[in-house]
């Protein structure tokens, strides 16, 4: 009887500085998906801490360091707090759709703009147009773009104002990148937005959870991720409530 699929090989990158925590060094172990199992693979790698990107999976291994720390939305017990419900009611006339994961002009300068706006001098703000579709259509497992837009008018598309590539993986929908129109006249709280979307799908489609990547503490970058609770975060014995594992956060006045 034959194995489902070979077991992977993994491979760990040199260290380079990392971009949440000044002065650290980070490191990441990683695998290639690939083949007719690549879903399988994705799901099983997604359950202890790894993301995909491209046709890479990927996990922090960094030596002496383990800030980095993967967190997912428990969809089923999740209630929007009041400020998350007046976002949803305020950008609930947008229009979304689930697109198969193919790169557009437009997709490219809205990321742009989040990018100059957001991470400038972030090594993403390189990316060409290649390499954006390289980012969105070199997926070897089920994914989306989910895209954002303002109403129709007049049966013409609206502006687009957010996009977000999504894996649907078997036991929730995994965030691999999301990004938002950040100009003077976009809308506030779309990020937000976008993830309360994602938990609404994964409930409908009965799916238990969202993945958000990682939490780092001390990074305020990644604070917004602990406004979704209940939050699960993985720790050396599995999966458990972020309450119960880590100290609470307090934000910034």
């Amino acid at each position: 009887m034959t194995a489902p699929f070979r077991f992977p090989r993994f491979f760990v990158t040199s260290p380079a500085p990392c971009p949440y925590l000044p002065g650290r060094q980070e490191r990441k172990v990683f695998t290639e998906l690939n083949g007719p199992n690549a879903d399988e693979l994705n799901d099983a790698l997604g359950r202890i801490g790894f993301r995909r990107s491209q046709s890479v999976a990927y996990r922090p291994s960094c030596v002496g360091c383990s800030a980095c720390v993967s967190v997912r939305v428990v969809a089923g017990g999740f209630s929007p707090n009041a400020t998350q419900r007046k976002l949803l009611r305020r950008h609930g006339d947008l229009e979304i759709r689930m697109c198969k994961p193919w790169a557009t002009d437009e997709q490219f300068r809205l990321l742009r703009g989040y990018l100059a706006a957001r991470h400038p001098g972030g090594g993403m703000t390189r990316m060409d147009e290649s390499d954006f579709a390289d980012m969105v259509e070199h997926s070897p497992v089920t994914s989306w773009i989910v895209e954002y837009r303002e109403p129709s008018i007049d049966g013409n598309p609206g502006r687009l104002v957010g996009a977000c590539i999504t894996d649907e993986q078997a036991d929730g929908l995994s965030m691999v990148y999301s990004f938002f129109a950040t100009d003077a006249d976009a809308r506030d709280g779309l990020g937000t937005f976008i993830i309360l979307d994602h938990i609404r799908r994964a409930r409908a489609a009965g799916l238990p959870h969202v993945y958000l990547g990682y939490w780092v503490q001390g990074s305020p970058r990644m604070l917004y991720k602990t406004r979704f609770q209940p939050l699960e975060v993985l720790g050396p014995s599995g999966w458990s409530l972020f309450a119960d594992t880590v100290a609470p956060v307090v934000e910034p006045a």
